[in-house]
């Protein structure tokens, strides 16, 4: 079976499967987090070579003020929790999005956990927070027009290659499969430029009830696509066999 280079997630549906419970909205981040854990080995295993989960978009800061300090803490529990383990089984780890909204400790948490496996050369694990799509693309042009600015670049020299190099997910490649749990259709200001061309498989199971399994059928459905990037099908089937 074919496995996508590049898994890019996003993981939706940890309130709705708290509340269906009865219980509070923070407690299906929790299991949440015992998802991702799951799916990182998993994709791991398969052999993915990036895997780019969106934790918190640069939208969720409208949330309850509860819960949002509520994902904050956690997120530095994660990241102590899980630094090691990631070390031990090769991942790297890299966060995108914009930092400085975030506290001075969970920023030197990030900055720790990305220092510790900054030599891991199995699977690149990106961890998306306070991030934007929108907010990428415009940061991407403000570089360029930085280095226009200072005579390090023409305008001429600006091409995809170049813009895609400016992106926060510069050193990736571009995403083969998007994944996005618990029944939306939509890609909510994630990664835009970089899912032009990724294949996009959406699934009712909230986040903290996709395990494994899940992860094989979203694999299974990709493998079972033609991907012809502009060509025709019969362009692609005689690439395949020449």
């Amino acid at each position: 079976m074919t496995i996508p280079r590049h898994v890019a997630i996003v993981m939706d549906g940890n309130g709705r499967w708290a509340k269906a419970r009865f219980l509070p909205r923070l407690m299906g981040h929790h299991r949440g987090v015992e998802a991702a854990r799951k799916v990182i080995r998993a994709c791991s295993d398969a052999g993915v070579g990036c895997l780019t989960l969106f934790a918190f978009s640069s939208e969720n800061w409208k949330r309850p003020e509860e819960e949002v300090s509520g994902l904050m803490s956690l997120f530095i529990s994660a990241l102590e929790r899980e630094a090691a383990a990631l070390q031990r089984h090769n991942v790297r780890m890299r966060f995108i999005g914009d930092r400085s909204a975030f506290s001075s400790e969970l920023r030197t948490k990030i900055t720790q956990v990305e220092a510790l496996t900054a030599n891991c050369d199995g699977m690149q694990l990106l961890i998306a927070a306070n991030y934007g799509g929108r907010w990428d693309i415009l940061q991407a042009a403000q570089t360029l027009a930085t280095q226009v600015l200072q005579g390090e670049l023409s305008v001429a020299e600006i091409d995809e290659t170049r813009f895609t190099a400016a992106l926060s997910t510069g050193d990736a490649p571009e995403p083969d499969l998007f994944i996005r749990t618990g029944g939306e259709r939509r890609i909510s200001n994630f990664l835009m430029w970089q899912l032009a061309y990724a294949e996009l498989y959406f699934t009712d199971t909230l986040w903290p009830e996709f395990d494994a399994a899940s992860l094989q059928a979203a694999f299974a459905d990709f493998a079972s696509r033609q991907r012809r990037f502009g060509m025709t099908g019969d362009q692609v089937s005689g690439v395949k066999n020449a």
